[in-house]
């Protein structure tokens, strides 16, 4: 009896003498493999082993589209979460008061404007057909913007709903319609461009239309829990995002690990393309996610919503600490506040 007691003592004294393992940091993203765009910074972290030198296991917990991933970190299946900031905020506006973007790996989406070589300049695309995802959507929102910005009538343009961005790609491939927006990687992997140019860039896209479209957002439960972690895992990503910016190379040969199939001269193609992308500051501009939100209440999604204050839906405070150690890297990504 004595015995059996000194034993159950000595492992008592051994479990407060060892450390808790911490549980993984679970990562939901809404890729099923690692995308050609800067999102890809997440997939790579973890890849390249950046969360573990920071000192945090992350788990990557891949769905398909923000409603997923919302409903997996609502329903604790995952600390954190890269999801659209246009969901994010139609849910505060709805009364969610518990969610706060931390973070912004791939602030941007990298759309471009590619036309029939026929229309040489923004102004022609006056009377012609654009394609577009649905009425209402994103893509139409922001290209809206774009073509205002460069002169265009938008009034006189005949916008076409296809859905997602490779059938858009096919139907200005097979001359359906005479421009749409794409992504670089959509406008990348289209075999034949013959008679096909890109109009308008992502560089000159995003100066028109500059919108925050993804954060990574947690919940008030897990940044008042797991703070350390939230700050391990934003320092994983902006060292990675510093890294690939500074050297496209860098980001190749990752892309070739992660997907070995890739072309080689695609993937440098779009490094290069990616060069003044990534969130080196942690994505987090105050004035362009003020930007962000008054553009997308200008949508018909937003026509009932209720305003809703940069405070109720962002928290600086985490990525702030982070910089405060990492300083800021100030050729992109402006951190204002």
């Amino acid at each position: 009896m004595k015995a059996k007691l000194l034993t159950t003592l000595a492992a008592a004294l051994l479990l407060t003498v060892l450390p808790a393992q911490a549980d993984p940091f679970r990562l939901i993203v809404t890729d099923l493999e690692t995308p050609l765009v800067p999102n890809s910074v997440m997939d790579l972290a973890l890849q390249q082993g950046y969360f573990e030198r920071e000192g945090v296991e992350v788990e990557l917990v891949r769905v398909q589209q923000t409603p997923s991933a919302l409903a997996a970190l609502q329903a604790g299946e995952g600390e954190m979460a890269n999801i659209g900031v246009d969901a994010l905020l139609l849910l505060v506006a709805g009364g969610a008061n518990d969610l706060r973007a931390v973070v912004s790996p791939n602030k941007s989406l990298p759309f471009l404007i590619a036309s029939k070589d026929a229309i040489a300049t923004p102004a022609d695309l006056a009377g012609k057909s654009f394609g577009i995802g649905r009425p209402g959507s994103l893509d139409q929102s922001l290209s809206t913007r774009v073509m205002a910005a460069n002169g265009v009538d938008t009034d006189a343009v005949e916008f076409v709903a296809l859905g997602q961005p490779n059938v858009r790609a096919q139907a200005l491939v097979a001359g359906q319609v005479d421009a749409t927006t794409i992504s670089i990687g959509v406008w990348s992997s289209i075999p034949d461009k013959t008679g096909l140019h890109v109009l308008i860039d992502q560089d000159a896209y995003y100066a028109a239309a500059p919108q925050v479209s993804k954060v990574n957002i947690v919940t008030q439960k897990v940044l008042d829990e797991r703070r350390d972690d939230v700050k391990k895992v934003i320092t994983a990503l902006i060292k990675a995002s510093r890294d690939y910016a500074a050297d496209p190379a860098v980001w190749v040969a990752a892309m070739e690990q992660a997907l070995p199939s890739a072309d080689k001269a695609t993937l440098e193609q779009l490094g290069q393309s990616f060069a003044k992308s990534w969130s080196v500051n942690g994505g987090l501009s105050k004035v362009d996610l003020d930007a962000t939100v008054t553009a997308l209440y200008t949508g018909e999604d937003f026509a009932s919503a209720r305003p809703v204050e940069l405070s109720e839906w962002v928290d600086f405070s985490p990525v702030d600490e982070v910089l405060a150690e990492l300083g800021t890297d100030d050729a992109m990504d402006p951190a204002t506040r």
